[in-house]
């Protein structure tokens, strides 16, 4: 650690990532000529050869799970930092974009900052989701915080255990609930899709899916406010859609399709949970 400031804790959860772990933990490290950092790795039993990855990576390397928000809860517990910033291990931070970060919480006077996304990788689904991307990053009501104070994160009691897609959106509504404010940093994160496909996309929906019901029942009404402010996105951004009307149709067809793979993946996670209570009343 060789930079100056408060010490941020990175925390990255990891299953199976060995194509992008080590791109994402060099672009971490290279921060560290400017600001003080730790680097914790939290990996879920993989099998690819990600453990050795993390090992010989990162400055903390711990095995834990079942899902990404049990992994970052495990990962906040080991920080000594007096931030946090968490990512997944398939993104990389441009240069000085700890630095920008912590910049911006103290020029905004927050305690929370989101660092906007860009998508990166090839394939015609994948640029469908860059051109969806490039119309979010100024719209800081869509953008979860991602860099935030360690003693505010632990005290609203972290990532919550029953959601795994939507633990990021449920944290940013408690904060805002807490009154704690945030703000968009002037980086943009490069998140390394690979090739998305059309199924792939639908299954990891699906899949986030099974948690709407449990997201619903702490955050009424904002599954549908989260969809309007995606559409007051792709409005206020409608001459760079229309510039791109290819990638653009794609999107729509995309994001048509995700709602379809929400919209049954929550089905299939109210259905478990009438069979969990059904079961426990019987037990």
């Amino acid at each position: 650690m060789t930079g100056t400031g408060p010490l941020v804790s990175v925390v990255v959860p990891t299953r199976n990532s060995a194509r992008t772990l080590e791109a994402c933990l060099e672009s971490v490290r290279a921060q560290k000529s400017e600001v003080l950092l730790e680097t914790i790795v939290v990996d879920n039993d993989s099998t690819d050869g990600t453990w050795e990855i993390a090992r010989r990576g990162a400055d903390v390397a711990v095995r834990g799970g079942p899902e990404r928000s049990a992994q970052r809860n495990l990962g906040v517990s080991r920080a000594r930092g007096e931030w946090v910033l968490w990512l997944d291990s398939d993104m990389l931070l441009p240069a000085g974009a700890v630095r920008e970060a912590l910049d911006t919480a103290r020029r905004e006077h927050v305690d929370a900052v989101a660092l906007p996304e860009c998508t990166v990788g090839t394939g015609f689904w994948t640029a469908c989701r860059t051109l969806e991307r490039s119309c979010y990053r100024d719209q800081v009501w869509i953008h979860n915080p991602r860099l935030l104070r360690r003693n505010i994160l632990t005290g609203i009691g972290g990532f919550d255990l029953a959601m795994a897609g939507l633990e990021d959106t449920d944290l940013r509504h408690r904060l805002q609930g807490a009154g704690v404010r945030w703000a968009l940093a002037p980086v943009l994160v490069e998140h390394d899709e690979g090739r998305l496909t059309l199924r792939s996309v639908l299954v990891k929906r699906m899949y986030y899916g099974r948690s709407i019901p449990a997201f619903a029942a702490v955050n009424p009404g904002r599954v549908a406010e989260q969809g309007r402010a995606t559409v007051r996105a792709f409005w206020q951004h409608r001459r760079r859609l229309g510039l791109d009307p290819l990638h653009a149709g794609g999107m729509i067809v995309l994001r048509a399709a995700e709602a379809g793979a929400y919209a049954l993946g929550a089905w299939q996670g109210r259905h478990e949970g009438r069979s969990a209570r059904a079961d426990a009343e019987v037990g």
